[in-house]
């Protein structure tokens, strides 16, 4: 089975969502699906070197008041699944684009779900500029990333016309919002859901891949 998660590593309910697929794959021991990040920037347009946050979050909410009642309810959910998050602790909102390489060259690896667990980890519990070039290469290197390989990555073109690729492809199919998990390319779930809305997505992707098998 493949799952494809369109998903940001600036996003909360990414990090949340992924979290929630993991709890519904852990549900159906059996299955060892390949999960394949694809990059979507929420932010294509951000200046490459991001900008200072509560500017962000003010402008994208429409207000420092409005940006603190979202956060409140993101810390409030991220609390109820037992994930550590710090969004104080965060002061700038990077672009995400170079983020997207390194997952890609964990994919290569089979790692790219480890990469992007680490790169959530250094933005939402850390704080960390996750654009900036010595902290994508440590999270690759958490990993299991060579931390010289991916600056040297970085420093050239590396994956670069793979994301654009992917990022494409997810505004060809109408993503406007991520996450969004797409199981065998045929169907798809949105949303930072709970583990249990996973499951009915899970058994009809092995059951049609048996029947096919059994054909």
């Amino acid at each position: 089975m493949l799952i494809e998660t369109f998903a940001d590593v600036i996003c909360p309910w990414c990090y949340i969502g992924k979290h929630r697929l993991t709890r519904a794959l852990r549900e159906r021991p059996r299955l060892a699906p390949e999960v394949r990040w694809q990059a979507f920037q929420l932010n294509p347009d951000m200046p490459a070197g991001g900008m200072e946050r509560s500017q962000y979050l003010a402008n994208k909410f429409g207000g420092a008041e409005r940006a603190r009642q979202i956060n409140t309810v993101i810390e409030e959910t991220a609390e109820r699944d037992g994930l550590p998050i710090n969004l104080h602790r965060i002061r700038r909102t990077p672009n995400t684009f170079q983020a997207h390489r390194v997952i890609r060259m964990g994919n290569r690896r089979g790692i790219g779900g480890a990469v992007a667990d680490a790169l959530f980890h250094a933005y939402f519990v850390d704080g960390l500029d996750i654009g900036d070039r010595d902290t994508l290469a440590a999270c690759g290197a958490t990993a299991g990333l060579d931390f010289q390989e991916v600056k040297t990555a970085l420093a050239g073109d590396a994956e670069v016309i793979g994301v654009q690729a992917a990022d494409s492809l997810a505004r060809q199919l109408g993503l406007q919002a991520v996450p969004c998990y797409i199981f065998n390319r045929r169907y798809a779930l949105s949303g930072a859901q709970e583990p249990t809305s996973f499951l009915p997505l899970l058994d009809l992707a092995v059951s049609e891949g048996t029947d096919a098998a059994a054909e």
